[in-house]
């Protein structure tokens, strides 16, 4: 058999860092993960090509020479995905597909051969059995949950690792938080479910071999699901590994805000390289904060937590809503204010959209206030229903902030806040490679000389190299990343 895996194209957006990417001569940030994990479940003696199509294009004879095409998929990947699944029909091979885009609206894609939802781990076993018996049905699913003991390491041969910024792994799936406007939950269930350290350790040996030294991220929806097992197994465990391959990674991943309550767990995270952590902050209004369900972030000053994870060498990311029937027309302003004051430099802000499969998408279908569906994208200036502020008050005042927080001026104030605070632990040996060069170099042309911003990178420089030098490559990197914002947002 040969299988094609066809991991369709994402449009240029805020988490794309298209932008950036052009500085450090990269493709894509990162790799098809699932694709991958999935390549290598199926049977060893079945012939694998992959394509992502961020980084080659697709063409007829690469899909004249499968016998099946896979594909995974987004939702903001939604519009590829059918182009791909057209185009597959056209040229008479059959499609089998998973994944988000697919498990959450798997009613959409009739014209799939055979879709697979949920978990590989399950589903793909009876797809084969049942090919091997010539009696493949259409549609594949499970209402258990995986055990992800059973789970293989990803097929990375299948890539040239070089077109990547960064790499990821998978340690745990499972949330054991409820937020209304969240289908991790529908996707991976509530109880946080976890690799053994042998599997991490492998996966990390397996990239180590392939001579990857950079960045990984761990793409857990919250990593810190099961604060026992971190911090009595799998931190100590990967603290030592790392300490004897002398630190050839960094690490970021998503946790919750409750991290900030566990000085243990934040000292072995930046103890075994985790440098940046992404959060959903959401909003600073406490009733839309119990509006939406999101109860761990209720009662607490999140600007503290916000810092005190900075302190302790974490940068943080935050993820960011407007929109909510909550809302008030001072949000915005609020939410300005908190972002600046935090030292949040990618600060996510988004409008509040409602994806198929979220307990937010049907209450708003019962309500009859659902307009569309959602494209994957919640910045780019539109909402899938109808929100109870006046639409025109809303999206001003969201561009609003956007406007405001990436502007030169307030952004970079931003980092200066963010690094005055911050506190990274030293590990191992700086690396600077040829990319960390070139990326220097453009960025003193691009945003130093040429760029709207260059008297405020300047002075960010000068400062980082007298005041800071431990943290002057990050000062440079977060520059970067504002110029992709500014493009992104056209500020």
């Amino acid at each position: 058999m040969k299988i094609l895996l066809v991991y369709p194209a994402s449009p240029n957006s805020f988490w794309s860092f298209n932008y950036a990417l052009q500085f450090i001569s990269k493709k894509s940030c990162f790799p098809p993960l699932g694709l991958l994990t999935i390549a290598a479940m199926l049977p060893g003696s079945w012939e694998k090509k992959l394509i992502d199509m961020s980084i080659t294009p697709l063409t007829d004879n690469d899909v004249q020479w499968a016998d099946f095409v896979f594909i995974s998929a987004m939702v903001i990947q939604k519009d590829s995905a059918r182009e791909i699944i057209d185009r597959c029909k056209v040229l008479g091979v059959k499609t089998v597909a998973g994944g988000p885009l697919f498990t959450c609206e798997y009613s959409d894609y009739d014209n799939v051969d055979h879709l697979l939802l949920g978990e590989g781990e399950l589903t793909i076993p009876d797809f084969i059995d049942d090919f091997k018996k010539g009696s493949l049905k259409h549609t594949y699913r499970s209402e258990r949950w995986a055990d992800l003991s059973q789970t293989p390491v990803p097929a990375w041969e299948l890539i040239d690792l070089r077109k990547y910024a960064t790499l990821n792994i998978q340690y745990s799936r499972g949330c054991p938080f409820n937020c209304e406007f969240c289908n991790v939950t529908t996707l991976f269930g509530h109880t946080p479910r976890t690799k053994s350290i042998e599997q991490l350790l492998k996966e990390l040996d397996t990239i180590y071999d392939r001579g990857w030294r950079g960045s990984i991220f761990f793409v857990d929806d919250n990593f810190i699901g099961n604060r026992r097992k971190l911090k009595e197994y799998i931190l100590p465990a990967l603290i030592q590994w790392m300490e004897i391959k002398k630190y050839p990674f960094t690490f970021l991943t998503e946790v919750s805000i409750n991290l900030a309550d566990d000085e243990k767990l934040m000292e072995l995270m930046a103890k075994a390289a985790f440098k940046s952590v992404f959060v959903g902050i959401e909003t600073v209004c406490e009733d839309s904060l119990a509006e939406c369900n999101k109860l761990q972030n209720k009662n607490r000053n999140m600007v503290d937590s916000v810092k005190k994870m900075q302190r302790f060498g974490l940068q943080v990311q935050g993820g960011f809503i407007v929109g909510f029937d909550s809302d008030k027309s001072t949000i915005f302003d609020r939410m300005i204010n908190f972002i600046q004051e935090s030292g949040v430099v990618t600060a996510m802000v988004g409008l509040l959209n409602a994806p198929k499969g979220t307990m937010l998408y049907d209450r708003l279908e019962r309500e009859g206030r659902i307009s569309s569906d959602f494209k994957g994208d919640n910045t780019n200036y539109s909402t899938n229903f109808n929100p109870k502020m006046n639409s025109v008050v809303l999206m001003n005042g969201y561009k609003h902030i956007i406007n405001t927080i990436y502007s030169p001026k307030q952004y970079y104030e931003r980092i200066m806040n963010f690094l005055k605070e911050y506190r990274p632990v030293k590990l191992g040996k700086p690396h600077f490679g040829i990319y960390e060069c070139l990326a220097f170099f453009k960025a003193n042309y691009f945003l130093g000389i040429k760029g709207k911003e260059r008297k405020y990178y300047w002075k960010l420089f000068i400062w980082s190299v007298i005041k800071r030098p431990d943290v002057f490559p990050l000062a440079i990197t977060l520059s970067i990343y504002g110029y992709h914002f500014r493009k992104i947002f056209d500020v």
